[in-house]
C-alpha cells in the first residue's frame, strides 16, 4: 500500500493469524488502490463516462461513505480528486507542478455529485470521461477497521496495527501494567521520533495528517501533498498536522481530511461539536491545541 506496515498480535496461534492478515492486506490493496492499474477501483476509473462497474461490497461501501462526506457542506474531503492527485503526483518520482490551465481543466473533472451509485446493482458509474476516484484519504482507516474486525473474530484481545502512521489499538497490551497503548505524536517540523505529546489508546484509533509527510521542491518553493479540492493547489493553513482520536479508524481518516485546510481555531471548534471524535492540532508556529474531550487521553 505504498507504506510500512507494523502489526503486533498476542494470540496462541499468532503466526497463522498474521499470515491471514498479510493475505487480506494484499487483497485490500488490490481492491482499493488508485495507483495499481489492475485494481478493482481502477476498473471503475477506466470506465468513466462509458458504463457502470459492479464492485465488491466493501469497495461499494467505502465509495458510498466517501461520496457522502465529499458532498457535505464545507468539506475538504473529495474522493473525486483523482485527476488532480495523479497530475501533481507528489510523493512519486514523476511529481510536477501543473500549470494553472491544467488545474482549471482538471477541477472540472472532480465533482463528487457525478459519482453515480446503484444500491441494487452495487455498481459505480463516473458520469464524465476523465473522472477518477482516489480513496487514499480513506482506505487505510477502512482497511484497519476490517483487519481489527477479523482479529476479534479470531479471539485476539490485544493487538496494535500501524498502517503507515494510521494506528489502531485493540484492547490494552497484555504484557504491560498500563491499560492502554501509548502513541506518540510526531513533531511536524522535527526529525522522525521527536514527539510533542502522546495519546492513550485502547480499542481506539489515532490518525494523523500533516504537511511533513510528502512534498515537492520546485524552483525554490515547497509544495506539500495535501491538496485543496476547491482550488487544486496544496492547502493553505496554519495547521502543520492534525491528529484524530476516535473509535473507528475510518472516522479518523474522514475528519483529518474534511477539516484539514481550515484554520487551527476552526478545526478545534468543529471537533468540540462532534460526538466521539477528538483531535489535536500542531500549528506551523509551534502551538498545540486540542479538543475538550481529549484531555483525559493526552500525555504532555
Amino acid at each position: 500500500m505504498g507504506t510500512i506496515i507494523d502489526l503486533v498480535i498476542e494470540h496462541p496461534s499468532a503466526d497463522a493469524v498474521m499470515a491471514e492478515v498479510i493475505h487480506r492486506l494484499r487483497e485490500y490493496e488490490h481492491r482499493f488502490s488508485a495507483n495499481s492499474p489492475d485494481s478493482e477501483l481502477m476498473a471503475v476509473n477506466k470506465q468513466a463516462g462509458i458504463k457502470p462497474v459492479k464492485v465488491h461490497p466493501e469497495l461499494y461501501h467505502l465509495i458510498e461513505v466517501g461520496k457522502h462526506h465529499s458532498c457535505a457542506p464545507d468539506s475538504n474531503l473529495n474522493i473525486a480528486i483523482g485527476p488532480l492527485v495523479q497530475t501533481w503526483r507528489i510523493g512519486f518520482k514523476d511529481a510536477k507542478v501543473p500549470t494553472s490551465e491544467e488545474i482549471d481543466r482538471l477541477l472540472q473533472k472532480t465533482n463528487p455529485q457525478k459519482i453515480r451509485l446503484d444500491d441494487e446493482e452495487q455498481s459505480v458509474y463516473l458520469e464524465d470521461t476523465g473522472m477518477s476516484i482516489d480513496l487514499g484519504s480513506l482506505a487505510k482507516g477502512y482497511i484497519a477497521d476490517l483487519i481489527v474486525a477479523y482479529l476479534k473474530s479470531e479471539g485476539v484481545e490485544s493487538a496494535l496495527l500501524n498502517l503507515g502512521g494510521n494506528i489502531l489499538g485493540l484492547g490494552p497490551p497484555k504484557d504491560r501494567k498500563k491499560n492502554h497503548w501509548t502513541i506518540g505524536i510526531q513533531h511536524p517540523l522535527s526529525p522522525r521520533s521527536h514527539y510533542v505529546a502522546a495519546l492513550k489508546v485502547a480499542d481506539q484509533s489515532v490518525v494523523t495528517s500533516g504537511i511533513y509527510e510528502r512534498s515537492l521542491e520546485k524552483e525554490g518553493r515547497t509544495y506539500h501533498h495535501i491538496l485543496d479540492p476547491h482550488t487544486g493547489y496544496p492547502t493553505s493553513t496554519d495547521v502543520a498536522s492534525l491528529t484524530i482520536h476516535s473509535k473507528r479508524s475510518v472516522d479518523g481518516e474522514i475528519w483529518t481530511t474534511r477539516l484539514y485546510g481550515k484554520t487551527s481555531e476552526e478545526v478545534i471548534d468543529a471537533l468540540n461539536r462532534l460526538e466521539g471524535i477528538e483531535g489535536l492540532v500542531l500549528t506551523k508556529d509551534g502551538q498545540m491545541l486540542y479538543s475538550k474531550g481529549l484531555e483525559e487521553n493526552i500525555i504532555k
